[in-house]
């Protein structure tokens, strides 16, 4: 249901944008209660039972806000998943909205990893790189892995750039091989 998940973050994303809401705080929002949704077997199984009201859905949903503080926007989209009965797909559409942000917003995410942990300097420098690369900010998550023997592998989307070492071998093995 990859569609009926983006056709409601889309939506959602416009609505923060156009109402120049915290992106950063909405989708944090989002989340909590998302993850609470995963947590908590006694709560998806309420919201995911056609069977039960959708005035008591959201009566529980006011009851979350009120002790959360979780912001109106944020209620009134979970209210819409539960009116609708889509509250099996709140993870993906969760993902898909933190998606549709980062491109109003211009940034990308990046898992990178290394073979050694990197200075702050080096972080700073590869982001830069990668944004060049890109044409967009970039958000890292990093990872080691001393596997790679040097250098730097970055996801960014689907993209892979692989600067590692164990990657230079491999295209040479290749190219051998090929030869």
């Amino acid at each position: 249901m990859a569609t009926v998940s983006s056709t409601y973050a889309r939506a959602f994303a416009d609505v923060v944008i156009a109402n120049r809401l915290d992106p950063a705080k909405t989708l944090a929002e989002t989340k909590q209660i998302a993850d609470l949704v995963r947590e908590t077997k006694g709560l998806r199984e309420v919201w995911e039972n056609p069977a039960i009201p959708t005035e008591q859905k959201r009566a529980v949903l006011d009851g979350i806000v009120a002790r959360t503080g979780i912001s109106q926007p944020v209620r009134n989209f979970i209210a819409v998943i539960l009116d609708k009965g889509r509250m099996k797909f709140l993870a993906e559409i969760v993902e898909r909205f933190r998606e549709a942000l980062n491109q109003y917003m211009g940034v990308a995410d990046a898992q990178i990893t290394t073979a050694r942990d990197l200075t702050t300097e080096e972080r700073t420098e590869l982001e830069r790189h990668l944004g060049r690369a890109t044409g967009k900010a970039i958000r890292a998550q990093y990872g080691e892995d001393r596997g790679l023997l040097g250098g730097v592998v970055a996801r960014v989307g689907s993209t892979v750039f692989d600067g590692s070492v164990r990657g230079q071998l491999e295209r040479i093995r290749r190219q051998l091989a090929s030869a």
